[in-house]
């Protein structure tokens, strides 16, 4: 196999990665922790199996098929995008009506920020640090900061009242 067949077959979204079954449709939406944006509703339950996904887009987002499959190919491709840093359990993303004018990008942010406020998405394992270097730590030495301007309000006067 060619090296791009290898790493195009290495991040699939395989059918173990679905949900599938009515039974396991209506177990989210009876024991799922929901959480609300805009675009979409996420339901989510946690359990042991690898994270999986499940859709419904109905006719009431929109009336055209066209429509409804960009929105599930956006979800699908972001959720195999961050499959490896999603805690176990399954997912259902229910589509909204403003989804069917949103832009792919806009699904995409929406999706995780919802996987973000239902505690699925694990903290990236390495990139940069979320809180500044302390004041005396080389890192925070070796960045200047100019304090030489004044501050945006230092050269207004306030009225007298």
């Amino acid at each position: 196999m060619k090296p791009e067949n290898v790493a195009k077959a290495t991040s699939r979204f395989p059918a173990a990665a679905r949900v599938r079954a009515k039974a396991d449709y209506a177990r989210v939406f009876e024991q799922a922790r929901r959480t609300s944006d805009p675009l979409l509703v996420l339901h989510r339950v946690a359990g042991e199996s690898p994270a999986r996904l499940g859709l419904a887009v109905s006719r009431k987002v929109s009336t055209r098929a066209v429509v409804r499959n960009r929105i599930k190919r956006a979800l699908r491709e972001q959720f195999r995008l961050l499959r490896a840093q999603l805690q176990p359990g399954d997912c259902v993303v229910v589509a909204r009506s403003g989804a069917a004018t949103a832009t792919s990008a806009q699904l995409r942010a929406a999706f995780v920020n919802a996987l973000q406020r239902a505690g699925a998405l694990r903290a990236p394992q390495s990139g940069p640090a979320t809180m500044p270097p302390p004041l005396n730590s080389p890192v925070a030495s070796s960045t200047s900061f100019s304090t030489d301007e004044p501050e945006p309000d230092a050269g207004r006067e306030t009225p007298a009242r």
